[in-house]
């Protein structure tokens, strides 16, 4: 579990965002430390897609204020999203590419030097067990590795903040594991935000979670404090989105 005084890695103040008259986020905090994986929960249609596409950029606020390891990502956006990494629900690959090719195109655009290009390919194929597919092409591998080849592409600048949206919908037990496994270690050096419907998924891999509900933070709290409550993940989630 993340120390109380290590650094803070992401630091959002009042996120609200609008469509029209419609308020799909209102008044969202999010604070987040190296070395501190947040699961982000909520029914569909909550705002978590709308707060993390906010937290990369993606998407302006229409009020609030976002700051990147001390960085403001709406006034000096390119300096901030150097120690981001993303992968959406959806990852964004070329399938007709070969994972090399892919994850070289990612190592550039997160403008990684040509000196450490190499090793830093190396390094991201052996945490996410892409050593062997090296020269496939991304099109014909299957779920799971696709899968990796997304996470692979949001970690190859070892960012200080990673944001994962489902990164294990639609894979198989053995998989998930696997994907959950590597969201813990990258806990370890990094600050790693988890969006998922799977409560068990949260309980294994989160020292903290937030629930949401029609755009608003209705829950915050570390699974030590819910686990000495005696009180399950399931209940409250099912007594605040009810």
């Amino acid at each position: 579990m993340a120390d109380e005084t290590a650094a803070l890695t992401l630091s959002a103040q009042n996120l609200c965002r609008k469509y029209g008259h419609h308020t799909a986020v209102q008044n969202v905090n999010v604070e987040l430390r190296r070395g501190e994986v947040l699961g982000l929960l909520g029914p569909n249609g909550a705002g978590k897609t709308t707060t993390m596409r906010m937290l990369t950029g993606n998407l302006a606020p229409s009020a609030g204020s976002i700051e990147i390891c001390g960085i403001d990502l709406l006034d000096k956006p390119r300096e901030a999203k150097l120690h981001l990494g993303f992968l959406p629900e959806i990852p964004p690959l070329y399938h007709d590419m070969t994972v090399d090719e892919y994850l070289l195109l990612a190592a550039r655009l997160h403008r990684i030097n040509k000196q450490t290009l190499q090793s830093a390919l190396d390094n991201v194929k052996q945490r996410c067990g892409l050593e062997i597919q090296g020269r496939h092409v991304i099109g014909i591998l299957s779920k799971g590795f696709q899968q990796r080849v997304g996470i692979a592409q949001a970690i190859i600048h070892s960012p200080d903040v990673i944001i994962l949206d489902e990164p294990t919908v639609g894979l198989d037990p053995n998989q998930m594991r696997e994907i959950r496994s590597l969201i813990r270690e990258l806990g370890v050096s990094s600050s790693v935000i988890l969006s998922t419907h799977i409560l068990s998924e949260v309980e294994s891999v989160c020292d903290r979670v937030q629930i949401m509900h029609k755009g608003s933070v209705v829950f915050d709290q570390t699974m030590a404090e819910l686990q000495q409550q005696g009180t399950s993940l399931e209940a409250v989630f099912t007594q605040l989105t009810q």
